[in-house]
C-alpha cells in the first residue's frame, strides 16, 4: 500500500464530506484542482521571498486539494479521461511551482549548491512520472518506488516548516532519481517474465 492510498482510506470519510459538500455548492472536479495550483503559486510567491513556514502551511493546504478534487470527480460518476489527465498535468505544474519558489530563494541567495539540487529534483520528480506514464502506455501499471508525489510533497513541506528547503531538495534529488531507477528496473523485470 502507497502513502496515497494509507492517507485516502485513512481520511476517505472527511474527503467524502467535503467533497459533497464542494459538489453541491456547484464546484466542479477541475476547478478545485485549478484551486489547488492557485494555492501553491501564492506558497511559492512566499517560499521565493524567504518565508518558508508560510508557504510550507500554504503548501500543505493547498496539497489537500489534489485529494479532494479525486474523491469529487468519483462522487459525480465515471472521471473523464480529460479529467485524470488535466488533474496530472496540474499536479506537475503544481511541483514545479513549488521548486520554482526554491529556486528563486536560492538564486537570490547566491546559494549554487541549492541551485543545482533544485534542477536534480525536478529531473527525478518528472523521470518517476513519466516513467509511469510510458509504462501504463506499454501496459504495465507502476506505482512502485520509495518516494512517489505524496511522498515528496510531505518532504518538500516539512523542510518548509523547519526552515531547511536545502535538505528537502537534497532528499528528493537523492530519492526521487533513485524511484526513477526503482520503476525502470520494475518494468525492465516484467518484461523479463513476459518473455
Amino acid at each position: 500500500m502507497t502513502v496515497t492510498d494509507f492517507l485516502r482510506k485513512k481520511f476517505n470519510k472527511t474527503l467524502v464530506f467535503v467533497s459533497a459538500l464542494f459538489l453541491k455548492i456547484g464546484l466542479t472536479p477541475n476547478f478545485v484542482t485549478l484551486l489547488g495550483l492557485l494555492g501553491n503559486i501564492g506558497a511559492a510567491l512566499f517560499i521565493a521571498n524567504g518565508r518558508h513556514v508560510i508557504g510550507g502551511v500554504i503548501a500543505s493546504l493547498s496539497g489537500t486539494f489534489d485529494a479532494v478534487d479525486g474523491t469529487m470527480a468519483r462522487l459525480s460518476g465515471e472521471p473523464s479521461k480529460f479529467g485524470c489527465l488535466f488533474d496530472s498535468l496540474i499536479d506537475r505544474y503544481s511541483e514545479m511551482t513549488l521548486l520554482f519558489g526554491i529556486l528563486i530563494y536560492f538564486s537570490s541567495t547566491n546559494n549554487n549548491t541549492g541551485i543545482i539540487l533544485v534542477y536534480l529534483a525536478l529531473c527525478g520528480s518528472f523521470l518517476v512520472s513519466y516513467i509511469r506514464a510510458r509504462a501504463e502506455g506499454l501496459g504495465v501499471e507502476v506505482k512502485a518506488g520509495i518516494l512517489t508525489r505524496v511522498e515528496r510533497l510531505f518532504i518538500l513541506v516539512l523542510s518548509l516548516f523547519f526552515n531547511q528547503p536545502l535538505i528537502g531538495v537534497l532528499i528528493i534529488a537523492l530519492l526521487g532519481n533513485f524511484t526513477a531507477l526503482q520503476r525502470l528496473l520494475f518494468v525492465r523485470s516484467y518484461f523479463k517474465e513476459d518473455q
